[in-house]
């Protein structure tokens, strides 16, 4: 017998009745939108109003009716966390657990359920690939105002314009400024007709307050206590520098959190029982047994779960994090405190974004807990001194005649504080400014990426189709003009490295002082050489087929040093991890000849011979010789003039981590970098990624198995892997084995996104 489907009528109904809760104002409205409109809908509402409600009706529908419906998430650590809600609700629903899948690149989990719930780039890479949607009713986009973010927003951009007509879309956003252009460009350009839920309220108002006259750990300490309303806390703390989340928490600990015995017993209880034994853990163990809680991309992700389990078992009143907590996993606190208005390096440091500060602002208040949000914003700690000097100094008459008084005004005046030349401050009209600051646009930004380039012309040759695509963005003229001289450049540049083949063909290169030819490519017909582009997904792909040319002749600690510079590394952490001094001087391919191509093109001057060999020490760092790693990109930007987008610096990371025998906590200890080691840990993990690329890169030459040096190479990253894997096993098995699963089974498209995001950096 056949089941009758319910209508979508009847699934609202049966989907309202079984909420614990009425729905607020703008959930009504959207869930009535979404189960009314034919194609879609996209809500736009600020943080903490309650959207996943609103996603789960749409995965409540597609299990109802036995269709497939896609949860796409910017981040993995959000995605795992959503997969663990969504199960959750599929049982409450009367399904199974296993009817919830998880994809996230590097986990997979009920891969062919009916419910998915991925990253972003996983639902682009599938459509690419012509996977079959026939089934899918639905696509969820949460955190959608990422769209707009300048690295990854076009993942979204393309999924709009590939996903087939009949699956709906549920667009999930914070509040935007041009939701209406946004919908009429959906509209003109990809003919898909979305209807607009805005909403201004939050189920929990936010009350702001800015903070003139106290210190971080007094002020803390008075919201411990709170007032006739109870306790302000738990609360999340926000740093903008991770050196000063550990700073923070240190002086926060030891002061009264005003945890019961109760939870104090339990907070003792589960913190023995997690390993704490190394690295940053000892440090971590001990501030969270007096309540607080430290959370950033520097920690070991198995830290950081840690971390975020004790707060939302309510067994920290405080977390000391970075901005992008606010951004990824959802840790809701009853307020947020923002120790700073300012972040970025010494001497540039500039008022933060007001998107960051509005999903900052937006994890205060829980609507299962709270009435009211509070935020917080502290005066610099030198204005807290001046602050309190004044309520002293006038405190005393100006026309006081008692002597010891004028004394006492007098020595005051001698003492007052005063801000620093060297130090940028904020004040409370920053404060007010980012509350009021209007919402951001949704707009294209970005450029083409190279590797999805790639992608699309081994799809076709067609250019015209590309071409398209980028007259369809969401741009002012200028810029899509701009975007299409980006595409005809990039495509020269792959004609350069013998990937494509151009029709009709390019004309010369000007001579001195002569205009560029106008040149418009019709078709860029692939040679065998641009499947190596599609096999990097760590670093830049056309610089990682560039470094399968050269480093053939390279030894094995050139090549180490080659991959790794091509790997992001945060400027303070790079800084010790500085490559040897001992081996600028060396090294295979250097001295048979990449230095002489250098010195030959003028791109290096010849080696003058000093009288003392200078030390590996801080006094030298200014003249060190160029390292091998810059001697390579120096090479390649000659060979691609017109490729900008390369970012390389070189380091010396995974080959010293092998030197000190693979021991993983020895290594950070010994350079002091246990409060990054959570850095390090995802850069060595990264590193045995780009071993699996470069090996199948590798194997993509023409007599790949025939060729003694290419055969000799392949072994040595498979052997070097292998090592680091042994090395991060021993540090965090779990997302190492997630690792591993993820290079026997790439699923991603964009080398940006292929980045171990852990969700907080």
């Amino acid at each position: 017998m056949t089941l009758e489907i319910p209508t979508r009528e009847e699934l609202y109904v049966r989907y309202v009745d079984q909420l614990p809760y009425t729905p607020y104002p703008v959930q009504d409205l959207a869930l009535a939108a979404w189960f009314e409109s034919e194609e879609g809908v996209l809500v736009c509402a600020p943080t903490g109003t309650g959207k996943t409600l609103i996603a789960e009706a749409a995965l409540f529908e597609a299990l109802h009716t036995g269709k497939v419906a896609y949860y796409t998430t910017p981040l993995i650590a959000l995605t795992e966390q959503k997969f663990q809600e969504m199960q959750d609700r599929a049982v409450e629903w009367g399904f199974r657990r296993e009817d919830v899948g998880l994809v996230t690149g590097s986990r997979k989990v009920n891969p062919d359920a009916s419910v998915l719930i991925v990253v972003a780039e996983i639902l682009l890479n599938r459509l690419l690939n012509r996977a079959d949607f026939s089934n899918v009713t639905a696509c969820v986009m949460d955190e959608f105002h990422n769209f707009a973010e300048i690295d990854r927003g076009i993942v979204w951009e393309l999924s709009l314009g590939m996903l087939p007509k009949h699956v709906r879309l549920l667009l999930l956003s914070a509040t935007v400024g041009n939701a209406g252009e946004f919908v009429g460009w959906l509209a003109t350009q990809h003919d898909r007709k979305i209807r607009v839920v805005e909403g201004t309220e939050r189920k929990v108002p936010l009350t702001y307050e800015w903070v003139p006259d106290k210190f971080l750990n007094e002020h803390l300490v008075v919201m411990a206590g709170g007032d006739e309303e109870g306790p302000r806390t738990p609360a999340l703390v926000f740093c903008f520098d991770r050196e000063e989340c550990w700073s923070v928490a240190e002086n926060v600990m030891g002061k009264d959190l005003n945890l019961s015995d109760e939870q104090k017993k339990e907070l003792h209880d589960r913190v023995n029982a997690i390993d704490f034994s190394q690295g940053a853990g000892p440090k971590l163990k001990r501030l969270l047994h007096r309540g607080v809680g430290v959370h950033h991309a520097g920690l070991l992700p198995k830290y950081r779960l840690a971390v975020e389990d004790l707060f939302q078992r309510k067994l920290l009143p405080v977390v000391v994090c970075t901005e992008t907590l606010a951004a990824g996993i959802n840790l809701p606190a009853r307020s947020v405190v923002l120790s700073s208005l300012v972040k970025g390096p010494f001497g540039e440091k500039k008022l933060i974004y007001s998107s960051i500060a509005h999903q900052i602002f937006g994890r205060a208040g829980r609507p299962q807990f709270d009435d009211r949000g509070f935020v917080y914003a502290l005066a610099h700690p030198d204005d807290v001194d001046i602050a309190r000097w004044k309520v002293k100094y006038d405190a005393i008459p100006e026309d006081t005649r008692d002597p010891g008084l004028q004394k006492a005004k007098k020595a005051l005046k001698k003492k007052k504080p005063k801000r620093r030349e060297t130090e940028q401050y904020w004040v409370e009209g920053h404060f007010n400014q980012l509350q009021s600051a209007p919402p951001g646009k949704l707009y294209s930004k970005g450029p083409l990426p190279w590797r999805l380039l790639a992608y699309l012309l081994e799809v076709s040759p067609e250019v015209e189709g590309i071409r398209v695509a980028v007259r369809k963005r969401l741009m002012d003229d200028p810029r899509i003009a701009a975007g299409e001289k980006a595409l005809d450049r990039m495509l020269l540049a792959l004609q350069a490295g013998g990937f494509v083949t151009l029709s009709p063909e390019p004309p010369p290169p000007p001579e001195d002082g002569q205009p560029p030819t106008p040149y418009t490519p019709t078709l860029a017909q692939p040679t065998p050489a641009l499947g190596k582009l599609l096999a990097f997904r760590s670093i830049h792909p056309l610089y990682g087929a560039f470094l399968t040319e050269m480093l053939i002749e390279a030894d094995a600690e050139e090549r180490i040093q080659a991959m790794e510079s091509a790997l992001e590394m945060p400027g303070p952490v790079r800084k010790r991890l500085r490559v040897p001094l001992k081996m600028l001087e060396s090294g295979a391919l250097a001295t048979s000849k990449l230095d002489a191509e250098l010195i030959q093109r003028g791109l290096m001057i010849a080696k003058v011979e000093k009288e003392e060999e200078e030390e590996d020490d801080d006094d030298a760092w200014e003249e060190r010789p160029p390292s091998f790693a810059d001697k390579l990109r120096s090479y390649f930007d000659h060979v691609y003039p017109e490729v900008t987008d390369v970012r390389t610096h070189p380091l010396w990371c995974a080959g010293e981590l092998i030197e000190f025998g693979g021991n993983f906590n020895k290594f950070v200890t010994s350079l002091d970098l246990t409060k990054q080691e959570g850095i390090v840990f995802r850069h060595v993990q990264r590193m045995i990624m780009l071993c699996g690329e470069f090996e199948r890169a590798l194997a993509l030459e023409v007599d790949a198995d025939a060729n003694p040096a290419n055969l000799a190479w392949r072994a040595e990253l498979h052997e070097l892997a292998t090592k680091l894997t042994e090395s991060c096993r021993v540090v965090d098995p779990t997302s190492t084995d997630h690792l591993i699963e993820r290079i026997a089974e790439p699923d991603m498209i964009d080398a940006e996104a292929a980045k171990l995001a852990g969700g907080a950096t």
